[in-house]
């Protein structure tokens, strides 16, 4: 897939004028999921917002109870009635847990793509292990969704992100916030005169084959996360925080 290096995560947004305030702004990639509970929020924003569907990639997640075969397409279904929408963009398995079968799931997940209730298939919070077994059953991975920021560098992933070429797509590029009050960070985003949020995505989006889905509310943030896209960091700048020591996970299986 052909995503935009900066799209909008919104686990955790609760107003539909947020959801317009990013499309506004110039979000053009939308993930949400189904235990976020805002797939009404998202979808009402994007029927608000000023901006034709087809402009737009929008994403949602198949939670762990909706992984057996006879529910991947009931569940997409009630998705996309919660969404307003006739098709997704992108459809994942959440995690690879609950009702999950390699076997059966992603089969059923594929139907699902060719009765056309979405366009492309995903996965999100796979090991390299749970990758190379769905390649035997599902036609193509389109991307892989996982937790990604300076302190949780997952290497392996996106070493098979870059093998197969499909996106990493980036959750939590500013680790939670972390990332504000991070020393480096901090003298990068003034040596740039930017914010240690736009450092964080820029040096998440550095790496090839990644791009990151920030969570902002504010107009404000949502512009300024943004503009990380600009942001061109120096290979010192990358250096300096590659070589942080720091390693922390915030949301372990």
């Amino acid at each position: 897939m052909d995503l935009p290096p900066v799209g909008l995560g919104t686990m955790g947004i609760d107003d539909a004028d947020t959801v317009a305030a990013a499309i506004d702004v110039g979000y053009r990639h939308l993930d949400t999921a189904q235990v976020y509970e805002n797939e009404p929020v998202v979808g009402d924003g994007i029927a608000s917002a000023p901006v034709d569907r087809d402009a737009l990639t929008v994403a949602t997640k198949l939670w762990i109870d909706c992984l057996a075969d006879d529910d991947v397409r009931p569940g997409t279904e009630a998705s996309l009635d919660r969404l307003g929408l006739d098709s997704v963009d992108l459809l994942y398995v959440h995690r690879p847990r609950g009702d999950y079968d390699p076997e059966t799931t992603l089969p059923a997940v594929d139907a699902v793509r060719e009765a056309g209730l979405t366009t492309h298939v995903g996965l999100s919070n796979f090991d390299p292990e749970q990758l190379a077994t769905a390649r035997d059953h599902l036609d193509t991975i389109a991307a892989h969704q996982v937790e990604f920021h300076p302190y949780f560098r997952q290497e392996t992933l996106l070493a098979d992100a870059q093998r197969h070429d499909y996106p990493l797509v980036a959750y939590s590029p500013l680790a939670g916030g972390r990332v504000f009050d991070d020393p480096t960070i901090r003298a990068i985003a003034e040596k740039h005169d930017t914010s240690p949020a736009a450092v964080s995505i820029a040096w998440v989006t550095s790496h090839d084959n990644v791009v990151a889905i920030p969570k902002a509310s504010s107009r404000a943030h949502l512009a300024a996360n943004l503009t990380a896209a600009d942001l061109e960091l120096d290979s010192d700048d990358v250096e300096r925080i590659d070589a942080i020591e720091r390693r922390e996970e915030l949301f372990p299986e």
